[in-house]
């Protein structure tokens, strides 16, 4: 059987010239198989066979012009998959097939069943409710039912304790949406009661040994400060922070000891972006790890004889120690979203196994109003990206003052991310709290939780449990009465959820655990906790670089550190002998998750420089063919893309400007990587460069977004580190957009170590002159 192979529908050009035959009489070739280059004015894209079969006559040449239907060559004793129709048939489409081939099988009683169900499914009935009268004073004045609120309540209660919480969720949803329908267009709230999402009954234990593991924190707290005053007593200019990690050693500790696993020979390991201001805290842990030496704490910030540590996270200082450049701020959140997505396209391209690792990210509150932090949010929601976590510190101050000292940060975190589509932790009150709200039958308590500000919640922490009593529960008799039993001290005593391990480890196994979106943890801290009147909750505590010895006999006895007078005089670092039991189960715990961490791999396998002659017709002359410098770029591309061991390793990212760079043609012959495929059929789909996308494809398509582009950049460029594999990206955008907005990212990119190709466009000849001189290099 002969078979002739067209020139296919190649969207508005025609009389396209041919700059490439790569197919020759008697070659045998499969289905897809590149069969020649077309360039037209501005791109270039390859011909894939519609068949597979042997090749018997070839009927063009190099330079021939030739449209929409042109002859190209014909196959003996070829097969086609699909004749008459070249059009691929979408995934969904072909399941519905299938579904309805096995329908047709069923028995009769099973079809009865499956009618019935499609028959409740589409006979649904809605009832259409008109509200009259209604007025937003109706809405304001409250409770004007109490005795049907009641009803109301109890009502779900039931269904929790029967059903379960999932079921009355459902209700609820369904009951919002009937609300809606029936024109109740009121301002809906995506955010929660301001107590913490996992009720005590519902939280999962931690099994470690709670007083080793406090006392090991407490070390590592007095070794983190001491590092930083030490410091400062020797060169006040050197800087540094106390406050910060005070206030996330519980949220770090309980990560370390159950929850993050290291890379080693069987596992690529979790990645972690740890926030650049608590350095010092991870340095004092690797300290009582044995994996950096006293010496290298005394010589903090401190680097240029060598033997030091670097201020904040820094690959290329400390090469095979940190991973991640997490500072300037807001830069770790946008890379760390598109780390946990390059890890899916690894995954999905069967590039790497799927072993379950997650992407925690660390981040302060204040953090979060840099564009960077929550930019890409609706893009981690929207893959679907449960391998990443957030984890939000907050401890309430940002570095002048209060981050909302008139609102509630968690409440707008809250609200953010839920309506981003994320899964959202609060971890606020600590275990101290739980008794009291299940005393409370009022609801005062949650109600005076939700009336106080953050600018009040850090004066309770500032002022002492008398001020706490007073102006926190002596606002309503019945409260005063909730703690009428309690020493001013026991009330001092009443801990927010971020220092409580119980807490953190219940929010962290739920977040481990969660399937099918991003989950962001809001832990609620006191910043400089433990540094007493020096820094606890004060307004000037992030400038803190210095203790007073008061101040550090207070830090010694309040964790009760084991050393004398004179080594708190001394700022003495503490490590426990070797053979001792903290150290004894620091280790273990670290070897229970596979290793160390941080740990940053070096090298991996390399890939062969590709062989010369597959540019080879890149270097002769042109002749009378002219060609723009896009056009030459993407033909060399498209020749790595015929390379076997490159192929597969290049990664194109394009920020939606594939086909004003020529690139079109990638769609079609490599894919867009789509993380749940193709779900509708392209306008263009009958086009030779139609907009495909798959779950397998490999160009990046980010879209209108340059930091997030060259965040995509980064990841792919230290797949060889975090990964454990070469990858080849290339990113091209317009040289004065792009730059403009990416200066802090290519700073962070070489602090990585980070490999690929950026490429600017766009210069020499060009199709673009006409869109104006910011187009232009």
């Amino acid at each position: 059987m002969n078979l002739e192979i067209k020139v296919p529908d190649i969207g508005d050009f025609k009389n396209v010239e041919i700059i490439e035959v790569l197919i020759k009489e008697g070659d045998q070739i499969k289905k897809n198989d590149p069969i020649l280059t077309l360039e037209s004015d501005k791109s270039s894209v390859e011909v894939p066979s519609p068949f597979d079969g042997k090749i018997s006559s070839i009927k063009v040449k190099v330079g021939d012009k030739v449209s929409k239907g042109s002859l190209i060559a014909t196959l003996s004793n070829g097969v086609s998959s699909n004749v008459t129709d070249n059009k691929s048939i979408l995934p969904e489409t072909e399941k519905i097939i299938q579904e309805a081939e096995k329908n047709l099988k069923k028995t009769d009683p099973e079809k009865k069943i499956i009618k019935e169900e499609l028959k409740k499914n589409f006979e649904t009935k809605v009832e259409y409710k008109k509200f009259t009268n209604y007025s937003s004073e109706q809405n304001s004045i409250g409770d004007v039912d109490p005795q049907e609120t009641s009803e109301w309540i109890d009502s779900l209660n039931g269904v929790v304790e029967r059903d379960g919480p999932k079921r009355a969720n459902y209700l609820l949803g369904k009951l919002i949406n009937q609300a809606y329908i029936s024109g109740s267009n009121l301002p809906y709230n995506q955010k929660t009661p301001y107590i913490n999402t996992i009720p005590r009954e519902m939280e999962t234990k931690s099994p470690g040994d709670q007083v080793l593991e406090n006392k090991i924190r407490s070390l590592i707290r007095w070794n983190a400060a001491c590092m930083v005053v030490r410091a400062n007593k020797k060169l006040p200019e050197l800087g540094g922070h106390i406050a910060t990690f005070a206030s996330a050693a519980t949220l770090y500790d309980v990560g370390f000891n159950h929850f993050w696993k290291a890379q080693n020979e069987k596992n690529l390991g979790d990645l972690i972006y740890f926030q650049g201001h608590c350095a010092p805290g991870i340095y004092a842990r690797s300290f009582l790890e044995g994996r950096i030496t006293a010496k290298q704490l005394e010589n903090f910030r401190q680097e240029v004889d060598g033997g030091g540590l670097s201020s904040y996270p820094h690959p290329w200082l400390m090469p095979s120690y940190w991973q991640f450049p997490t500072v300037s701020m807001g830069l770790g959140p946008i890379m760390a979203i598109y780390q946990a997505r390059f890890m899916k396209y690894l995954q999905n391209r069967s590039l790497i196994e799927d072993q379950n690792r997650k992407v925690w990210v660390f981040l302060g509150d204040g953090e979060m109003d840099e564009p960077e932090s929550t930019g890409a949010i609706s893009l981690a929601a929207r893959e679907k990206l449960d391998n990443l976590v957030f984890v939000i510190n907050c401890n309430l101050q940002r570095l002048d003052g209060p981050v909302r000292g008139n609102g509630k940060i968690i409440q707008e975190m809250e609200g953010l991310f839920r309506g981003a589509g994320w899964n959202v932790i609060k971890v606020i009150w600590g275990s101290y709290w739980d008794t009291l709200l299940e005393k409370d039958k009022t609801g005062l308590l949650m109600k005076r939780m939700e009336e106080c500000v953050d600018g009040e919640y850090q004066a309770f922490k500032a002022k002492g449990g008398a001020y706490v009593r007073s102006h926190f529960f002596g606002k309503y008799p019945e409260l005063r009465d909730l703690v009428s039993n309690m020493t001013d001290d026991d009330i001092w005593k009443l801990n927010r959820g971020g220092h409580d391990p119980h807490k953190v480890y219940a929010a962290y196994h739920a977040a481990q655990n969660h399937k099918g979106s991003p989950t962001v943890i809001l832990a609620k801290t006191i910043k400089g906790y433990g540094m007493g009147k020096s820094g606890e909750s004060i307004n000037t505590t992030h400038q803190q670089k210095k203790l007073d010895l008061n101040d550090m006999y207070y830090f010694r006895d309040r964790f009760n550190i084991p050393i004398t007078d004179k080594q708190v005089e001394n700022l003495d670092f503490y490590k426990p002998d070797d053979k001792s039991e903290e150290i004894q189960y620091i280790k273990e715990r670290r070897k229970q998750l596979g290793g160390f961490i941080p740990t940053r791999r070096i090298k991996t396998k390399a890939l062969k420089t590709p062989a010369a002659e597959i540019f080879e017709s890149s270097y002769l002359d042109s002749g009378d063919r002219e060609l723009s410098t896009t056009m030459a770029l993407v033909s060399m591309f498209t020749k790595i893309l015929r390379d076997k061991e490159y192929s597969s390793r290049l990664v194109p990212i394009i920020p939606d400007e594939a086909r004003t760079f020529g690139m079109e043609g990638f769609f079609q012959k490599i894919g867009i990587y789509a993380s749940e495929g193709q779900k509708y059929e392209p306008v263009d789909s009958e086009q030779l460069s139609s907009y495909r996308e798959d779950k397998s494809g490999q160009v990046l398509e980010e879209g209108i977004t340059e930091a997030g582009a060259m965040s995509s950049w980064i990841a792919a460029g230290t797949s060889y580190s975090n990964h454990n594999i070469e990858m080849i990206p290339i990113y091209l955008f317009y040289s004065m957009f792009g730059f403009q907005r990416i200066g802090d990212f290519a700073w962070a990119a070489g602090d990585a170590q980070c490999r690929g190709f950026l490429i600017g466009a766009t210069s020499g000849r060009t199709t673009l002159a006409g869109e104006g001189l910011q187009h232009q290099d």
